[in-house]
Protein backbone atom coordinates (compact mmCIF):
# COMPACT_ATOMS: atom_id res chain seq x y z
CA UNK A 1 0.00 0.00 0.00
CA UNK A 2 1.03 3.36 -0.63
CA UNK A 3 -0.20 5.76 2.32
CA UNK A 4 -1.56 9.40 1.84
CA UNK A 5 0.01 12.38 3.07
CA UNK A 6 -1.67 13.88 5.95
CA UNK A 7 -2.52 16.52 3.85
CA UNK A 8 -3.75 14.74 1.73
CA UNK A 9 -6.88 13.23 3.69
CA UNK A 10 -9.90 15.04 4.65
CA UNK A 11 -9.87 17.05 8.15
CA UNK A 12 -13.00 16.59 10.50
CA UNK A 13 -14.28 19.71 9.79
CA UNK A 14 -14.10 19.13 5.97
CA UNK A 15 -15.81 15.63 6.04
CA UNK A 16 -18.71 17.39 8.38
CA UNK A 17 -18.73 20.16 5.65
CA UNK A 18 -19.90 17.97 2.77
CA UNK A 19 -21.50 15.01 5.03
CA UNK A 20 -24.15 18.61 6.08
CA UNK A 21 -24.44 19.66 2.15
CA UNK A 22 -25.53 15.68 1.54
CA UNK A 23 -27.99 15.35 4.51
CA UNK A 24 -29.78 19.15 4.28
CA UNK A 25 -29.74 19.76 0.58
CA UNK A 26 -29.39 16.11 -1.19
CA UNK A 27 -31.85 13.66 1.07
CA UNK A 28 -29.06 11.57 2.27
CA UNK A 29 -30.61 9.62 5.98
CA UNK A 30 -27.76 7.54 6.31
CA UNK A 31 -23.77 7.67 6.84
CA UNK A 32 -21.36 4.62 6.88
CA UNK A 33 -17.47 5.77 7.97
CA UNK A 34 -15.48 2.55 6.75
CA UNK A 35 -11.93 2.67 5.20
CA UNK A 36 -9.25 1.37 5.07
CA UNK A 37 -9.55 0.86 8.80
CA UNK A 38 -11.18 3.84 10.18
CA UNK A 39 -10.16 2.97 13.89
CA UNK A 40 -6.69 3.89 12.90
CA UNK A 41 -7.77 7.46 12.38
CA UNK A 42 -7.09 9.86 15.91
CA UNK A 43 -9.67 10.73 17.42
CA UNK A 44 -12.67 8.65 15.92
CA UNK A 45 -15.10 9.56 18.34
CA UNK A 46 -14.95 13.33 17.61
CA UNK A 47 -15.47 12.90 14.14
CA UNK A 48 -18.81 10.54 15.08
CA UNK A 49 -20.33 13.03 17.01
CA UNK A 50 -19.90 15.80 14.27
CA UNK A 51 -21.72 13.34 12.21
CA UNK A 52 -24.01 11.92 14.97
CA UNK A 53 -26.00 16.12 15.49
CA UNK A 54 -26.75 15.90 11.60
CA UNK A 55 -29.25 13.00 12.65
CA UNK A 56 -28.63 10.41 10.28
CA UNK A 57 -28.32 6.45 10.86
CA UNK A 58 -24.94 6.09 11.01
CA UNK A 59 -22.77 3.68 11.13
CA UNK A 60 -19.11 2.01 11.07
CA UNK A 61 -17.01 -0.81 9.00
CA UNK A 62 -14.31 -2.46 10.61
CA UNK A 63 -11.77 -5.02 10.83
CA UNK A 64 -12.71 -5.37 14.79
CA UNK A 65 -9.12 -5.56 15.54
CA UNK A 66 -9.48 -2.67 18.27
CA UNK A 67 -13.10 -2.47 18.69
CA UNK A 68 -12.63 -3.80 21.76
CA UNK A 69 -11.13 -0.48 23.20
CA UNK A 70 -13.31 1.72 21.36
CA UNK A 71 -16.78 0.42 21.10
CA UNK A 72 -18.02 2.30 24.46
CA UNK A 73 -16.80 5.60 23.55
CA UNK A 74 -18.00 5.55 19.62
CA UNK A 75 -21.45 4.54 21.23
CA UNK A 76 -21.35 7.59 23.62
CA UNK A 77 -20.43 9.41 20.45
CA UNK A 78 -23.09 8.71 18.42
CA UNK A 79 -22.93 5.69 16.86
CA UNK A 80 -25.81 3.18 15.99
CA UNK A 81 -24.63 0.20 14.09
CA UNK A 82 -21.65 -1.70 13.23
CA UNK A 83 -20.15 -3.68 10.36
CA UNK A 84 -17.38 -6.07 11.44
CA UNK A 85 -15.59 -7.89 8.51
CA UNK A 86 -14.46 -11.52 9.16
CA UNK A 87 -13.67 -14.27 6.35
CA UNK A 88 -12.72 -16.78 8.71
CA UNK A 89 -12.81 -18.70 11.88
CA UNK A 90 -9.74 -20.71 12.22
CA UNK A 91 -6.27 -18.77 13.16
CA UNK A 92 -4.10 -19.97 10.54
CA UNK A 93 -6.63 -19.04 7.93
CA UNK A 94 -7.17 -15.44 9.20
CA UNK A 95 -4.09 -14.97 9.76
CA UNK A 96 -2.85 -16.02 5.89
CA UNK A 97 -5.62 -13.71 4.61
CA UNK A 98 -5.44 -10.82 6.38
CA UNK A 99 -1.63 -10.93 7.10
CA UNK A 100 -2.43 -10.27 10.80
CA UNK A 101 -2.55 -12.75 14.01
CA UNK A 102 -5.83 -11.10 14.87
CA UNK A 103 -8.60 -13.58 15.05
CA UNK A 104 -9.21 -13.54 18.71
CA UNK A 105 -9.22 -9.80 18.97
CA UNK A 106 -11.75 -9.43 16.36
CA UNK A 107 -14.04 -11.97 17.81
CA UNK A 108 -13.86 -10.00 21.31
CA UNK A 109 -14.26 -7.19 19.59
CA UNK A 110 -17.79 -8.46 17.52
CA UNK A 111 -18.96 -8.93 21.24
CA UNK A 112 -17.70 -6.02 22.53
CA UNK A 113 -20.13 -4.50 20.24
CA UNK A 114 -23.19 -6.01 21.37
CA UNK A 115 -21.98 -5.41 24.75
CA UNK A 116 -22.28 -1.93 24.14
CA UNK A 117 -25.19 -1.76 22.71
CA UNK A 118 -24.36 -1.74 18.90
CA UNK A 119 -27.36 -3.44 16.93
CA UNK A 120 -27.68 -4.60 14.79
CA UNK A 121 -24.31 -6.15 14.87
CA UNK A 122 -23.08 -7.30 11.19
CA UNK A 123 -20.10 -9.65 10.36
CA UNK A 124 -19.21 -9.59 6.81
CA UNK A 125 -17.70 -12.16 5.03
CA UNK A 126 -16.19 -12.36 1.72
CA UNK A 127 -16.81 -15.84 0.46
CA UNK A 128 -13.44 -16.93 -2.07
CA UNK A 129 -13.94 -20.60 -3.85
CA UNK A 130 -10.86 -22.92 -2.63
CA UNK A 131 -9.89 -20.25 0.03
CA UNK A 132 -12.86 -20.22 2.46
CA UNK A 133 -15.74 -21.32 0.73
CA UNK A 134 -15.90 -24.62 3.17
CA UNK A 135 -16.22 -22.44 6.12
CA UNK A 136 -20.16 -21.13 5.39
CA UNK A 137 -21.62 -23.31 7.48
CA UNK A 138 -19.73 -22.77 10.22
CA UNK A 139 -19.76 -19.02 9.71
CA UNK A 140 -23.71 -18.87 9.67
CA UNK A 141 -23.82 -20.80 12.95
CA UNK A 142 -21.58 -18.09 14.19
CA UNK A 143 -24.02 -15.90 13.77
CA UNK A 144 -26.89 -17.92 15.34
CA UNK A 145 -24.78 -19.01 18.11
CA UNK A 146 -23.52 -14.69 18.81
CA UNK A 147 -26.74 -13.24 18.25
CA UNK A 148 -25.27 -11.15 15.02
CA UNK A 149 -25.95 -10.86 11.22
CA UNK A 150 -23.83 -12.36 9.09
CA UNK A 151 -23.58 -11.20 5.65
CA UNK A 152 -21.69 -13.34 3.33
CA UNK A 153 -20.63 -11.04 0.31
CA UNK A 154 -19.66 -12.66 -3.08
CA UNK A 155 -15.81 -11.79 -3.98
CA UNK A 156 -15.78 -8.73 -6.47
CA UNK A 157 -12.76 -7.20 -8.62
CA UNK A 158 -11.64 -4.82 -6.00
CA UNK A 159 -8.80 -7.02 -4.45
CA UNK A 160 -5.76 -4.92 -4.05
CA UNK A 161 -3.84 -7.87 -5.23
CA UNK A 162 -5.68 -7.41 -8.58
CA UNK A 163 -5.83 -11.74 -8.84
CA UNK A 164 -9.62 -11.84 -8.99
CA UNK A 165 -10.59 -14.26 -11.14
CA UNK A 166 -14.58 -15.23 -11.71
CA UNK A 167 -14.29 -18.92 -10.69
CA UNK A 168 -13.08 -17.57 -6.99
CA UNK A 169 -17.00 -16.16 -7.05
CA UNK A 170 -19.37 -18.41 -4.95
CA UNK A 171 -22.57 -17.16 -6.01
CA UNK A 172 -25.53 -16.32 -3.98
CA UNK A 173 -27.51 -19.81 -5.30
CA UNK A 174 -24.66 -21.73 -3.61
CA UNK A 175 -24.49 -20.10 -0.69
CA UNK A 176 -27.68 -19.61 0.15
CA UNK A 177 -28.51 -23.77 -0.54
CA UNK A 178 -25.64 -24.60 1.85
CA UNK A 179 -26.97 -22.41 4.68
CA UNK A 180 -30.76 -23.59 4.22
CA UNK A 181 -29.86 -27.61 3.85
CA UNK A 182 -28.47 -27.31 7.50
CA UNK A 183 -30.69 -24.33 8.96
CA UNK A 184 -34.04 -23.58 6.99
CA UNK A 185 -34.33 -20.14 5.69
CA UNK A 186 -37.24 -17.92 4.39
CA UNK A 187 -36.98 -14.43 2.26
CA UNK A 188 -36.93 -11.07 4.03
CA UNK A 189 -38.23 -8.23 1.75
CA UNK A 190 -35.65 -6.19 -0.11
CA UNK A 191 -35.33 -2.38 -0.43
CA UNK A 192 -32.23 -0.58 -1.61
CA UNK A 193 -29.98 -2.29 0.88
CA UNK A 194 -26.81 -4.26 -0.70
CA UNK A 195 -27.83 -7.51 1.08
CA UNK A 196 -30.50 -9.92 0.16
CA UNK A 197 -31.74 -11.30 3.87
CA UNK A 198 -32.97 -14.25 4.62
CA UNK A 199 -34.48 -15.26 8.59
CA UNK A 200 -34.32 -18.59 9.58
CA UNK A 201 -37.26 -20.54 10.50
CA UNK A 202 -36.65 -21.28 14.05
CA UNK A 203 -36.32 -17.82 14.99
CA UNK A 204 -32.84 -17.25 15.49
CA UNK A 205 -32.11 -14.40 13.69
CA UNK A 206 -31.49 -13.92 10.00
CA UNK A 207 -28.43 -13.99 7.69
CA UNK A 208 -27.87 -11.58 4.84
CA UNK A 209 -26.32 -12.27 1.18
CA UNK A 210 -24.66 -9.78 -1.13
CA UNK A 211 -24.95 -11.25 -4.59
CA UNK A 212 -22.85 -7.98 -6.29
CA UNK A 213 -21.66 -10.26 -9.03
CA UNK A 214 -24.30 -13.18 -10.00
CA UNK A 215 -27.60 -10.80 -9.37
CA UNK A 216 -26.47 -7.18 -9.49
CA UNK A 217 -28.43 -4.78 -8.10
CA UNK A 218 -27.11 -1.72 -9.58
CA UNK A 219 -30.62 -0.81 -9.88
CA UNK A 220 -31.78 0.23 -6.90
CA UNK A 221 -28.45 0.93 -5.51
CA UNK A 222 -28.99 4.55 -4.03
CA UNK A 223 -25.14 4.65 -2.30
CA UNK A 224 -22.12 7.53 -2.82
CA UNK A 225 -18.59 7.40 -1.50
CA UNK A 226 -16.64 9.96 -0.35
CA UNK A 227 -12.80 8.82 -0.22
CA UNK A 228 -10.31 9.89 2.47
CA UNK A 229 -8.76 12.17 0.13
CA UNK A 230 -12.03 13.85 -0.83
CA UNK A 231 -12.99 12.02 -4.16
CA UNK A 232 -16.85 11.30 -4.55
CA UNK A 233 -17.83 8.46 -6.33
CA UNK A 234 -21.14 7.49 -7.57
CA UNK A 235 -20.22 3.73 -7.85
CA UNK A 236 -17.47 1.14 -5.98
CA UNK A 237 -16.50 0.13 -10.16
CA UNK A 238 -16.63 4.48 -10.96
CA UNK A 239 -13.65 4.65 -13.12
CA UNK A 240 -14.29 8.56 -12.31
CA UNK A 241 -13.33 10.41 -9.22
CA UNK A 242 -15.13 13.80 -8.60
CA UNK A 243 -13.04 15.91 -6.60
CA UNK A 244 -14.26 17.43 -3.91
CA UNK A 245 -11.13 18.17 -1.94
CA UNK A 246 -9.84 21.03 -4.40
CA UNK A 247 -13.13 22.60 -4.14
CA UNK A 248 -13.25 22.84 -0.34
CA UNK A 249 -9.71 24.37 -0.19
CA UNK A 250 -9.97 26.80 -2.54
CA UNK A 251 -13.15 28.66 -0.98
CA UNK A 252 -15.94 27.02 -3.09
CA UNK A 253 -19.49 28.04 -1.65
CA UNK A 254 -22.19 25.24 -0.79
CA UNK A 255 -24.17 25.87 -3.92
CA UNK A 256 -20.85 25.17 -5.91
CA UNK A 257 -20.31 22.21 -3.86
CA UNK A 258 -23.90 21.08 -3.93
CA UNK A 259 -23.71 21.27 -7.79
CA UNK A 260 -20.70 19.34 -8.27
CA UNK A 261 -21.99 16.31 -5.82
CA UNK A 262 -25.57 16.48 -8.34
CA UNK A 263 -23.11 15.91 -11.22
CA UNK A 264 -21.22 13.17 -9.66
CA UNK A 265 -24.68 11.40 -8.72
CA UNK A 266 -25.38 12.48 -12.83
CA UNK A 267 -23.32 10.29 -13.63
CA UNK A 268 -24.17 7.07 -11.82
CA UNK A 269 -23.97 3.83 -14.27
CA UNK A 270 -27.39 1.14 -14.96
CA UNK A 271 -25.02 -1.28 -13.87
CA UNK A 272 -21.10 -1.90 -13.13
CA UNK A 273 -20.75 -4.80 -16.24
CA UNK A 274 -18.57 -7.20 -14.18
CA UNK A 275 -18.48 -10.22 -16.82
CA UNK A 276 -18.85 -8.10 -19.84
CA UNK A 277 -16.76 -7.05 -22.50
CA UNK A 278 -16.24 -3.62 -22.03
CA UNK A 279 -15.58 -4.24 -17.89
CA UNK A 280 -13.04 -1.70 -16.61
CA UNK A 281 -11.73 -2.51 -13.29
CA UNK A 282 -11.73 0.36 -11.01
CA UNK A 283 -7.52 1.46 -10.14
CA UNK A 284 -8.47 1.79 -6.98
CA UNK A 285 -9.04 -1.34 -4.60
CA UNK A 286 -11.69 -1.46 -2.41
CA UNK A 287 -9.49 -0.38 0.72
CA UNK A 288 -8.83 2.88 -1.02
CA UNK A 289 -12.60 3.43 -2.04
CA UNK A 290 -14.35 2.58 1.20
CA UNK A 291 -16.86 -0.32 0.77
Amino acid sequence: MTWLAREDVLTFEELERVARLLVERHGINSIRLTGGEPTVRAHLPVLVSKLARLRVDLALTTNGATLRTVATELVGAGLRRVNVSLDSLRPERFHEMTRRDELTNVLDGIEAAVQAGLAPVKVNVVVVRGTNDDEIEDLARFGRERGVIVRFIEFMPLDGGEAWQNDQVVPQAEILERIHRVFPLAAVARGSEPAERFRYLDGRGEVGIIPSVTRPFCDQCDRIRLTADGQLRSCLFSIQDHDLRGLLRSGASDDVLSRAIEECVGTKWAGHAINQVHFVRPRRSMSQIGG
